[in-house]
C-alpha cells in the first residue's frame, strides 16, 4: 500500500434503533467524489422503527460507497469512505463487518481491487509499514450513534468487566447521550478482552470503546500502537482510557418494561450494592446515600420506584459548605461571603449549546406574531374531553391545527439543506418538553392523519417517557415541524429559536383574559399570542403570514379541523 500517511475515515452502519441489527440504505445523497462535510447528510436507512438519516461527521471526499441504495447493512458494518481526494484506502476496507460483495464501479479506480483484505486486517493503515493489526478472532466495539445530534457518547456504567464472557445480544454499557440514556450492545460473541473508556469519561462517535475476542488474546501491542498514533487512520482513545487489565466490576440493567436483567453487583465505595443505573443517577441527582434506600428488586436491588418514594429517616444534617448549603434544590446564602457552584454539562446540554447556536446564528430568524381568539377553541375542548377515553389539552389542538396547516402551506414543512430545500411530504409535529437536564422534542409522528385523542395518547405517552429518560431514537427525531408552549408558566409571548432541522418553530403563549367592546357595551373575551420563528432562506414572509392566518382560522372555529 501507499507509504503516504492514510487520512480516510470509515463511516459504519450506526445503531439507530435499541432493536436495531441492520438498516436498509434507502438512497444516498452523495455520490463518490461528491466533497463532504461533517454535517452533511451522506444517507437516508430505514431501520425496524423509522427512516432516519446518517451523517459521516467527516470533512473531505467520499471515496468508496460499500453499499448500494436498496440494499441493508449490519451493524458497524462499512457503509462509505471519507477522506482526500484520490486517495488510496484499500487498506482499509475489511470482510469483517460486509455481508455482500461491494459494487466495484461505484469505488474509484484508484481504489479496486480483486479481493479483501483477510479477516485478520484492522481498518485502518498505519503512515508506514509498522501497522499493527489486530489478532484474529478479536473484534473493535465502536460508540454508536444512538440520536440523531450525537457527536459523542458519555459511558454512564460497565454491565460486563474485562474477562467476562458476553453474547452478541448482551448489553455491555450504558452510555448517556445529549437525549438520554441508552443501552449500547456489542452484538459479538466472545470474552470482554479490553475496556477503553471509564465509565464517567465520554467517547466520540466511532472511537474504540471495547475489543471482545478469544479467551487470552492479547491486544496489548494493537492497543498500544492505537494510543501512540501508529494506527493513526482510526482516531486513538482519549487520554482517560482504562488499560486492559483493569477491571471495571458489573451492574444490574433494568429493562425497558421496568424488568431487572440480574448481572454482577456494582461495588460503589468499596461496598456491594446494587441498583440499577436509572436509580443510581436519580439518587445522585437528589444527593440520596444509596446504602440507606431499602430495595424493592431482586435480591434487594434498588430500583427508580425505591428512590422515587425514598424518605430519609430523622437524622442530624451534615455540615453545610464553607459558602452556601443546598436546600431542596435551593442555595442558602450566606451573609457577606462569596460563593459559586460550578454545575457540570450533560451530554443533553451540550448538544443543546451547540444545535441552537448553530441555528441561531447560522439561519436568518425572523418573527411573526398573530393573536388568536380562544373563546370557541375552549368550549369545543370542554365538549370533546366529554366523549374522548384521554384528556385532550389545548397543546394537543395546537399540534392538530399546525398539522392542518402545514399540509396547506408545504414550504413551512421544510429544511434548508444548504444548496436546495426540502419540502416533506410526511408532517412530524415535534413538541419541547423542558427537563431538569434540558430541553428534549418528542415527535408525534404522522400528526395530520390522527385525531385529536390519539394525538392526545401519543404526547401523554412520549411525555412521560421523556421524563423517565426511556425515549428511543425514533420517537425524538424526524421532527419537520415544532412547537414551544409556555403559556402553562404564566407566559404571554415569547420567541422560540428553530428547532434544526425544520424551518420554522411556534412559539405559544399563554390563555389572557381580556376586555373587548361588544355590541353597545364591553364583555370579557380569551386571547392566545403565537409567534413563529422562520429561517428566512427556506420560507419567506408571507408564507410565514399565510400559515398564521391559516392556523389562527383552524384555532377559532376548531370544528374544521376535525372536517
Amino acid at each position: 500500500y501507499t507509504k503516504e500517511k492514510i487520512m480516510a475515515e470509515v463511516i459504519r452502519m450506526p445503531l439507530l434503533s435499541d432493536t436495531m441489527t441492520e438498516g436498509k440504505i434507502i438512497a444516498w445523497n452523495k455520490k463518490v467524489g461528491d466533497v463532504v462535510k461533517a454535517d452533511d447528510v451522506l444517507a437516508d436507512v430505514e431501520t425496524d422503527k423509522a427512516t432516519m438519516e446518517v451523517n459521516g461527521y467527516v470533512d473531505g471526499t467520499l471515496l468508496y460507497i460499500g453499499v448500494p441504495a436498496g440494499e441493508a447493512a449490519k451493524i458497524n458494518q462499512i457503509i462509505a469512505i471519507v477522506g482526500k481526494a484520490g486517495e488510496d484506502y484499500s487498506s482499509l476496507l475489511d470482510d469483517t463487518t460486509e455481508s455482500k460483495p461491494v459494487e466495484k464501479e461505484k469505488a474509484p479506480a484508484a481504489a479496486s481491487t480483486t479481493e479483501e483484505t483477510p479477516k485478520t486486517a484492522t481498518i485502518t493503515a498505519a503512515p508506514a509499514a509498522t501497522k499493527v493489526t489486530l489478532p484474529a478472532g478479536a473484534k473493535e466495539i465502536r460508540m454508536p450513534l444512538l440520536s440523531d445530534t450525537m457527536t459523542e457518547g458519555k459511558i454512564v456504567s460497565w454491565n460486563k468487566a474485562v474477562g467476562d464472557i458476553v453474547k452478541a445480544d448482551d448489553v455491555l454499557a450504558d452510555v448517556e447521550t445529549d437525549k438520554a440514556t441508552m443501552e449500547v450492545v456489542g452484538y459479538e460473541d466472545g470474552t470482554l478482552l479490553y475496556i477503553g473508556v471509564e465509565a464517567g469519561n465520554a467517547a466520540k462517535i466511532n472511537e474504540i470503546i471495547a475489543i471482545v475476542g478469544k479467551p487470552g488474546t492479547d491486544v496489548s501491542a494493537y492497543v498500544a500502537a492505537e494510543k501512540n498514533g501508529a494506527n493513526a487512520a482510526v482516531a486513538a482513545p482519549s487520554a482517560v482510557e482504562a488499560p486492559a487489565e483493569k477491571t471495571l466490576q458489573n451492574e444490574p440493567q433494568e429493562t425497558g418494561n421496568g424488568k431487572a436483567e440480574t448481572h454482577n453487583e456494582a461495588i460503589e465505595s468499596n461496598e456491594r450494592i446494587k441498583a440499577s443505573p436509572l436509580a443510581k443517577k436519580l439518587a445522585a441527582d437528589k444527593g440520596i446515600d444509596l446504602k440507606k434506600v431499602n430495595g424493592s428488586g431482586d435480591n434487594g436491588r434498588i430500583t427508580k420506584k425505591d428512590i422515587d418514594g425514598f424518605v430519609p429517616a430523622t437524622e442530624a444534617k451534615p455540615a453545610p459548605a464553607a459558602n452556601e448549603q443546598q436546600t431542596n434544590g435551593k442555595q442558602e446564602i450566606f451573609t457577606g461571603q462569596e460563593g459559586h457552584t460550578d454545575v457540570q454539562l450533560t451530554q443533553m446540554r451540550k448538544i443543546i449549546a451547540r444545535r441552537l447556536g448553530e441555528s441561531k446564528f447560522s439561519a436568518p430568524h425572523f418573527y411573526l406574531t398573530i393573536e388568536v381568539n380562544m373563546d370557541n377553541a375552549m368550549a369545543a375542548r370542554t365538549a370533546m374531553n366529554e366523549v374522548s377515553p384521554v384528556k385532550i389539552s389545548f397543546n394537543d389542538m395546537l399540534i392538530k391545527a399546525c398539522a392542518a396547516s402545514l399540509r396547506q402551506h408545504p414550504d413551512v414543512n421544510s429544511s434548508w439543506m444548504g444548496d436546495f430545500i426540502r419540502q416533506n411530504h410526511h408532517i412530524h409535529i415535534g413538541s419541547a418538553v423542558a427537563m431538569p437536564e434540558g430541553l428534549i422534542v418528542p415527535v408525534i409522528r404522522f400528526a395530520d392523519q390522527k385525531s385529536l385523542s390519539q394525538i392526545a395518547a401519543d404526547a401523554k405517552q412520549l411525555y412521560a417517557k421523556a421524563k423517565d429518560k426511556k425515549l428511543q431514537p425514533n420517537e425524538f427525531s424526524g421532527n419537520t415541524f415544532t412547537i414551544s408552549n409556555l403559556g402553562m408558566m404564566d407566559i404571554e409571548e415569547f420567541t422560540a429559536i428553530i428547532n434544526p432541522p425544520d424551518s420554522a418553530i411556534l412559539a405559544v403563549g399563554k390563555i389572557k383574559e381580556i376586555v373587548v367592546k361588544k355590541g353597545e357595551g364591553f364583555g370579557v373575551t380569551n386571547v392566545m399570542k403565537l409567534t413563529l420563528s422562520c429561517d428566512h432562506r427556506s420560507v419567506d414572509g408571507a408564507v410565514g403570514a399565510a400559515f398564521l392566518q391559516t392556523l389562527k382560522k383552524y384555532m377559532e372555529n376548531p370544528v374544521i379541523m376535525l372536517v
